[in-house]
């Protein structure tokens, strides 16, 4: 068995963090076994190092090896590209195709964004993973395979779970092993290592001097919450490589290339979480008070009718005063101007109504109006953070999607659906 310094130099990983070094001891001890794995963490901090690692230590390794990124792969055409289709299954298929899992019989697939897959094709995975078996699409022979599946996520899966979004038999399916990789921000000692080693190679690539930091554009560099992770870090060291004179790299230098610097937290501001009953009694609330209203709506128009039928009586003078106070409150300036226009205003025997409860007609209005209003509010801020995040990353989907917390596949539907 391999030492985790001898995997460390043969796949250039870089650090001495407790728990990197834990994940690559995990995945030194599963490699020899069939056992799948569920590879977690952020978006970037390196998860495709861990299955090139067990394939390449197993008794696997001189099969085949195929990476999937399931984000990437239209969901119409995903259950053909890992299964294969048979000629005329669909419009388009003018030949058989075989799919990922027939290739790659007897070797090792990597499922990238595993939590990016619909749940018809969720169903054909679970089938693999119980039997080894699984239908062409268009095809009822079923075929036998022997793939070890490593799999990897970004997101988390028990919130997945909880949303309808990911099978929870498939989850317990995939992760028999679960690694869990950490962020850069908890790599604070292999950050500054991690940014010479980019800075080194940049320098090699484009054969110029290596870039260096002064003692407080390191500090900035440690404090850094990198929402990126290593890949954010080494788009950084690139960019400063190519587009900086000067080798020396000072404070307000590094910041420039930093969004959001200054702040302690990710650039998006995420509130606590609210449950849906919340919502619920929220609009409960919301529709009492636009009832209301419009019950001192109708008692106002009442009022008016009533002091214009030119009847005078001092019962009815006070019953008028009395309903201005139930709509205006009790101030005794209120009271005052609204007395002194009765004074010069007859008035009339009122007879009030309360208004009707409102019917559940009335409350679905009130309701689609309030979900519009709050839908288009919602859409304009996802339209302005998908604008402002692609001219921060000079309109790089993939790192805006990353930064975003999002799949680029769903960046590309966003953008097409905004027509931005």
């Amino acid at each position: 068995m391999e030492s985790i310094q001898a995997i460390k130099q043969r796949f250039e990983i870089i650090g001495n963090d407790v728990k990197l070094n834990r994940a690559l001891e995990k995945a030194i001890q599963v490699a020899p076994t069939d056992i799948s794995v569920l590879v977690t963490g952020e978006s970037g901090v390196g998860k495709e190092s861990i299955p090139k690692i067990i394939h390449s230590l197993s008794h696997r390794k001189h099969a085949k090896y195929i990476a999937v990124n399931c984000g990437a792969i239209p969901e119409g055409t995903i259950d053909s590209e890992l299964f294969g289709h048979e000629k005329g299954a669909f419009t388009g298929a003018t030949q058989t195709r075989n799919g990922y899992f027939e290739v790659a019989d007897g070797g090792t697939i990597f499922l990238d964004e595993v939590g990016e897959l619909p749940l018809t094709t969720q169903v054909r995975l679970l089938r693999v993973l119980e039997n080894g078996e699984f239908l062409k699409v268009g095809s009822s022979q079923v075929q036998k395979t022997n793939v070890r599946i490593v799999a990897a996520t970004n997101i988390n899966m028990i919130e997945a779970i909880k949303k309808g979004k990911f099978r929870e038999d498939l989850y317990y399916r995939l992760s028999t092993v679960e690694i869990n990789i950490p962020p850069l921000r908890q790599r604070q000692g292999d950050i500054h290592l991690l940014f010479r080693k980019f800075a080194s190679d940049f320098a090699q690539k484009y054969k110029m001097p290596t870039i260096r930091l002064d003692d407080d554009a390191v500090q900035l560099l440690l404090k850094y919450r990198w929402p990126g992770n290593i890949r954010q870090l080494r788009n950084v060291a690139e960019q400063i490589s190519v587009l900086e004179e000067s080798r020396e790299i000072s404070l307000s230098c590094l910041n420039s290339y930093l969004p959001n610097a200054g702040d302690s937290n990710l650039p998006a501001v995420v509130g606590p979480k609210t449950k849906e009953g919340d919502f619920s009694n929220e609009r409960e609330i919301l529709y009492k008070v636009l009832f209301d209203m419009k019950g001192d709506l109708n008692d106002l128009k009442k009022l008016t009718l009533e002091l214009l039928n030119n009847n005078d009586s001092d019962k009815v003078q006070e019953e008028n005063q009395n309903l201005i106070r139930k709509i205006y409150g009790d101030a005794d300036e209120a009271v005052e101007e609204e007395s002194t226009a009765l004074e010069v205003l007859p008035s009339a025997p009122l007879r009030r109504e309360r208004p009707a409860e409102p019917s559940p007609e009335d409350k679905y209005h009130f309701a689609e109006e309030i979900e519009e209003e709050e839908t288009l509010s919602l859409q304009e801020k996802e339209i302005e953070l998908i604008k402002k995040s692609l001219e921060r990353n000079r309109g790089k989907r993939k790192a805006a999607a990353s930064e975003l917390g999002i799949s680029e596949r769903t960046l590309y539907r966003k953008i097409k659906q905004y027509d931005l």
